[in-house]
This record gives C-alpha cells, sequence and structure tokens, in this order.
C-alpha cells in the first residue's frame, strides 16, 4: 500500500535533521564537560523547543513541495492527531495508564513511516493545548512520539495474527523507549546529591548510564510499565478493526500520486 506520505530525499532529510537535532537535546549532558557553556539545561529546553516546532513544520512543506503530500492525507492527519489528542486525557496521569500510542502505532503501520513522525509530533503537540501541557518538555515529546509513529511503519511486512504480535510486541518496547528518552532530558538535572542514581558531570559515559538504567528501575519503571500494558492491551483488542477501517480509508482515498497521459 503506498504510504499517505511518502518519505523523498528533502522530506528525509528534515527528518533525520529533526532527529539529529532531538538526539542532542537529549544527549548533550554526557558528553559536555563540567563548567561549560551548555552546563544549565533548563535554559536551552525553550530554544530547543523554537527550533524543533519549524524542523517539524519542514517535513510536511518538504513533502507538498515535493508533490509527497495531498489535501486527504492532511485530512487524515488532522483526523487522526484530533482523535488521538482527545483521548489522551482520558488515561494520562493515573498509573501510567497511557491511550494514545496504540494509535500511533496502528496508524504508523498502515500509512507510512513519514506520516508516523507526523502524526506523533502533531497529536503530541495538539494534547498540550488541549490539556495546558504545553512547557520546555513538549518538544522532547513530540520528538518521541514521532520515533514510536515512525517505527512502526518500519517494522516487517506481514498480515494476520503474526502482524498483530509483532505490533503488540513494538508497542511495548516503543512505550518502555518513550518513559526512558524521555526521562533522560531531565534525569542529569533532576538529582541532586551524591547517589547511586545522580548524573555526575564528567564521568566516563558507561558509568552515568549505569546510574541512568538505576534512575529508571528506581522512579519511573512502574509508569513506563502501565504504558507498556495499556498499549499492549488496546492494540490486541481493537487492533483487527482499527487497522481494518485504516487500510480501508487509505483505499479509498489513493493516496497514489495522479497519474498523466503523454500524447
Amino acid at each position: 500500500m503506498t504510504a499517505a506520505i511518502a518519505l523523498k530525499p528533502r522530506s528525509l532529510a528534515a527528518i533525520v535533521l529533526v532527529s539529529a537535532v532531538g538526539a542532542f537535546g537529549f544527549l548533550w549532558p554526557l558528553f559536555v564537560a563540567p563548567g561549560s557553556a551548555l552546563a544549565q539545561h533548563a535554559r536551552d529546553a525553550p530554544f530547543l523547543f523554537g527550533l524543533l516546532l519549524p524542523l517539524l513544520l519542514a517535513v510536511v512543506l518538504a513533502e507538498v513541495s515535493e508533490g509527497g503530500i495531498d489535501a486527504k492525507a492532511i485530512a487524515m492527519l488532522g483526523v487522526l492527531s484530533a482523535l488521538d489528542a482527545a483521548i489522551r486525557p482520558l488515561g494520562a496521569g493515573t498509573a501510567g495508564i497511557e491511550v494514545m500510542f496504540f494509535l500511533l502505532v496502528l496508524a504508523g503501520r498502515v500509512f507510512g513511516a513519514g506520516f508516523g513522525f507526523v502524526l506523533g509530533a502533531t497529536s503530541m503537540f495538539a494534547s498540550a493545548l488541549l490539556t495546558a501541557g504545553v512547557g520546555p518538555w513538549l518538544p522532547f515529546q513530540m520528538l518521541g512520539a514521532g520515533w514510536v509513529g515512525m517505527g512502526a511503519a518500519l517494522l516487517p511486512r506481514c498480515r494476520g495474527w503474526l502482524e498483530l504480535a509483532l505490533l503488540s510486541a513494538y508497542g511495548a518496547v516503543a512505550s518502555l523507549f518513550y518513559g526512558w528518552v524521555l526521562n533522560m532530558w531531565f534525569w542529569p538535572f533532576a538529582t541532586g546529591g551524591d547517589t547511586s542514581i545522580s548524573f555526575v558531570a564528567g564521568a566516563p559515559l558507561g558509568e552515568n548510564l549505569t546510574r541512568f538504567v538505576a534512575f529508571n528501575l528506581a522512579t519511573s519503571f512502574g509508569w513506563d510499565l502501565g504504558r507498556a500494558i495499556t498499549t499492549v492491551t488496546l492494540i490486541l483488542l481493537t487492533g483487527v478493526p482499527v487497522l481494518a477501517a485504516l487500510r480501508r480509508a487509505a483505499r479509498k482515498a489513493n493516496f497514489r500520486p495522479a497519474v498523466s497521459f503523454e500524447s
């Protein structure tokens, strides 16, 4: 099936650029020496927010300029983003329950990597506006959700119960990955003192990664596990009808480029 947003050279370059900037935003404390100009992460997050949003928009603009996205794809993106943003408050904040990730996985699977990436980012942004959740954490949430939606499209092709099992396993791993990645943006600055889970500026990379794993297991693993269980349960319960509905919509929308004939 043709992807709703095909990854062409410029759009792929935009996604790679967004991901590279985002990865730097997550990981730079592990590589920056103490006392450097980048010592305060809280000061850089708003600037990263201002940088990531135009880059995310550039993904869509690159598609428009290359003819890789049309009005039907934009309409589908708007509907699914609004739906995902509307259902997120149903569980967010309660024992790690997150009901939005199953739709990201299923939609990314059907409509392709480019669509999944943009859907994750726009859904999280719309949800933040809906729940007054705009803050320095938002660009990291947008990027993490974009990676989740894009990754579902990159899974091996299969159908039936095997596809459902594959998507369920991916949903579990992606839910845990999202939680751990989001922890990275604040962990170096949230744990003060000399504890076994504190970030140590200038320490070897292996030591800080060990401390980071310990921090996740001690503080947020239960929350992340709740997200994973919710995602897997919803995929198993709704995966078959939702995938069928999304694929039917994709067939009717016919996202293939228009055919022209030369005389």
